[in-house]
């Protein structure tokens, strides 16, 4: 976190930046998910090093993925999924593979309906494919931290 000190005539006025969060940056050994937005990419993480990167798909412009520190709250082999955001259409899809709770309604998922993965297309939710989420939800579990910037 950097910090920045104003001299405004006799007042200190204390800024606190956050500093910009990067993946190279977080130091852990511990399992951990990384979701670079930017790159639409996904790394799992385990003993410090890199064991998986994946391309994903993320919030589209009027429903963007939340970004922060985060801890995997709930998975669920398969759950419906509905919603409505305008100014897309409303959606329904039917047993939505390898959900992974991290944020209120936000979860890192599966998709069989598409596959634009590398480009924004979801309505806030980390997608993958199948197969890769499949991977990520049986080695991941339930607190295991999301960085999601």
């Amino acid at each position: 976190m950097r910090i920045k000190l104003l001299l405004l005539t006799s007042f200190v006025l204390l800024l606190i930046i956050p500093a910009k969060v990067h993946a190279q940056d977080i130091l852990t050994t511990d399992k951990l998910i990384t979701v670079d937005i930017g790159k639409q990419r996904m790394y799992a993480w385990e003993g410090g090093k890199v064991l998986q990167e994946f391309k994903v798909s993320t919030g589209m412009r009027y429903t963007p993925t939340v970004k922060g520190s985060f801890k995997i709250r709930t998975k669920l082999d398969k759950q419906d999924m509905k919603g409505k955001y305008p100014p897309y259409e409303p959606y329904f899809r039917k047993d939505v593979p390898n959900v992974m709770y991290f944020y209120q309604a936000y979860a890192i998922h599966g998709v069989y309906w598409h596959s634009l993965f590398g480009s924004r297309a979801s309505h806030g939710c980390v997608n993958l494919s199948v197969a890769d989420s499949k991977w990520v939800f049986d080695w991941a579990q339930v607190g295991t931290r999301v960085e999601v910037f």
